[in-house]
């Protein structure tokens, strides 16, 4: 029981803490300063954003992403310290902590954020307690307080009326009232290609009725070169999802690129395989509301993730699994596919992700460490990745039930990463595991394909290749074993044990022989440095199979050629960073109205 004094002063309670509830609740309310000192440099970087935006600054966008993505985990290490320096928490007995937590939880009450500043909490107390107390009585394994119906200012969205001003007027408000600090090229251009696209989707829609309504986000996400409206209409019990893409004309003026009504191609925008957004939301919980209103198959976990809120997504995702292992029997099994040298990788048949781990000994052609591989998938992260490489979620001391686990699959994690596992009586610990959304292996797609499914498969893995080294991303092993097709059928690439940047990777043509012996010979004859890349031996390793060389061949054969990478150095060293829209190229206006 807290225990505390009252006494009554002009008719108001006033509360006097007792001495043993005073160190509680100093270090609640330091864990929440720590909290909100972390939030407060997320929305700035979501209006930094908006300035990196309207002054073209697109080095910039990058290089704030990846600040923001190694905030979170200094201002955790920083509360941390703090705790433990000023208060002890680290030598706190069990009933302290249990009162912490209780007193964080009235801080929580009229609090903006409450669901990210329970993972923050949960985030420093992983710093200070032993795993043991990962569990309710300690932290957040459960939220205690509710997200719905917190008040924003400015509110979470913009209500518009068109029966007032009608539909064209209404739409072109909508962009305005986003006071972007730069010239449109054409607004009434752009806005005649919206109503016409809206007319030739949506037919004559209802715009006259007076009980229409256009909701839209009050702020715009910002992503690479991109500037985004997320809105909706309602017309009685009918929605009509959309999203504009709004972008940077080749004179420098904004655009309005193109507008987005199906709720699949809205979904694809927020696909784990792109980079994170950065918008400025004072109330999360009200965005991700509405995203899943116009997203309704997205999972809170991947909004979150994808809004830049990464431990938010992290923690809704395990609390996904664990309630999906209560009310599931499969076992978890080894991952179908050719077994990798690197990572040991499985999977839950009824599950939609793999499970992959760092193996203790690599094979012998490996020439790296666990902390290169943890860089690489680092790497991942912070990079444009363009739609075509696959995000992870990182966990540590993952605690899951040793009878979910298949004899084969126990014995090769005993085998290969002992040093990774603790046993636990029924339990089994993994200490460090990536998670991945679960992709079929390009190889196995490949073998039962159809010839029209071979041909596009074969013309989205040359674009996968090409697109990553245009954003600065050579994958190194390019074996098709290590592309996985999406459910959209599109190619992304998974396995960053070799990934480079394009920059610090050495293209060369090999050397003609000193004569013509030497090129039989099953040595060769020339040096090799570590960063060494030869693209015309890429034929030879890839492309055995007669029914994908034909296709590459085809599509791709630039790729074979150093210049091409060469080149695609040069743009990049010199600074030029390429457009990649995150849906079909037919449906940019530029290209839907050339004609017009």
């Amino acid at each position: 029981m807290l225990q505390s004094l009252h006494y009554r002063q002009a008719d108001r309670l006033v509360d006097i803490p007792s001495v043993e509830n005073v160190l509680p609740r100093r270090i609640a309310e330091a864990m929440i300063d720590g909290f909100d000192r972390h939030y407060s440099l997320i929305r700035q970087y979501g209006r930094q954003a908006r300035l990196l935006f309207e002054a073209a600054d697109w080095r910039g966008v990058h290089d704030a992403v990846r600040e923001r993505i190694r905030s979170y985990d200094d201002r955790v290490s920083e509360t941390a310290d703090l705790l433990c320096a000023e208060f002890g928490a680290a030598t706190l007995d069990d009933a302290t902590w249990q009162q912490l937590k209780l007193f964080y939880i009235g801080q929580l009450i009229n609090h903006k954020q409450p669901e990210l500043a329970e993972t923050f909490f949960n985030s420093v107390c992983s710093k200070i307690l032993h795993r043991t107390y990962f569990n309710n009585d300690y932290i957040f394994a459960r939220p205690a307080v509710s997200t719905e119906y917190i008040r924003s200012t400015p509110p979470v969205y913009r209500s518009y009326y068109p029966a007032e001003k009608g539909l064209r007027r209404t739409v072109r408000e909508i962009v305005l009232d986003f006071e972007w600090h730069r010239p449109f090229e054409d607004l009434d251009r752009d806005v005649d290609y919206v109503m016409r696209t809206v007319h030739a989707r949506l037919g004559e829609w209802p715009q006259a009725e007076a009980n229409v309504q256009v909701q839209v986000l009050h702020s715009a996400f910002y992503r690479n070169k991109g500037a985004y409206i997320f809105g909706k209409a309602i017309n009685g019990h009918a929605e009509y999802s959309f999203a504009i893409a709004v972008v940077h004309s080749p004179e420098g003026k904004l655009v309005l690129d193109t507008i987005l009504l199906d709720s699949g191609l809205i979904s694809v925008l927020f696909s784990l395989s792109r980079a994170y957004f950065m918008v400025d939301m004072e109330v999360p919980s009200g965005y991700v509301k509405f995203l899943r209103s116009i997203m309704p198959l997205k999972p809170p976990s991947e909004i979150y993730t994808m809004l830049g809120l990464g431990k938010q997504g992290k923690i809704l995702f395990f609390r996904d699994f664990m309630e999906h292992l209560r009310h599931s029997q499969d076992q978890l099994i080894i991952a179908p596919g050719i077994a990798g040298l690197v990572m040991l990788v499985f999977t839950l048949p009824s599950y939609p992700y793999v499970f992959k781990l760092i193996k203790d000994v690599f094979g012998p052609t490996k020439e790296m460490d666990r902390a290169t591989v943890k860089r690489k998938y680092l790497m991942v992260k912070q990079v444009d990745r363009v739609g075509r490489l696959a995000d992870t979620l990182e966990f540590s001391y993952v605690l899951l039930p040793k009878k979910r686990f298949s004899g084969e699959l126990l014995d090769a994690l005993r085998r290969q990463a002992p040093s990774l596992l603790e046993e636990e009586g029924d339990d089994l610990v993994i200490k460090h595991l990536y998670i991945e959304r679960r992709l079929t292996p390009l190889n196995i797609y490949l073998d039962s394909a159809t010839p029209e499914q071979v041909d596009h498969a074969v013309f989205e893995y040359g674009n996968a290749i090409r697109e990553m080294a245009i954003a600065n991303i050579f994958p190194g092993d390019m074996l098709w074993k290590n592309f996985g097709v999406t459910r959209y059928n599109r190619v992304v690439f998974y396995d960053y044990d070799e990934i480079e940047y394009m920059t610090d990777t050495n293209f060369r043509v090999i050397p003609e022989p000193p004569y013509p012996e030497m090129e039989m010979s099953g040595e060769p004859w020339y040096s090799v440095g570590r960063h060494d890349v030869f693209p015309e031996e890429f034929a030879s390793f890839l492309l055995g199979s007669p029914k994908v060389r034909s296709a590459f061949l085809k599509y791709h054969r630039a790729l074979l050629d150093v210049q091409f990478w060469q080149t695609t150095q040069e743009r990049i060293r010199a600074g030029h960073v390429e457009d990649f829209f995150p849906y079909p190229e037919e449906l940019r206006f530029c290209r839907a109205f050339a004609k017009s």
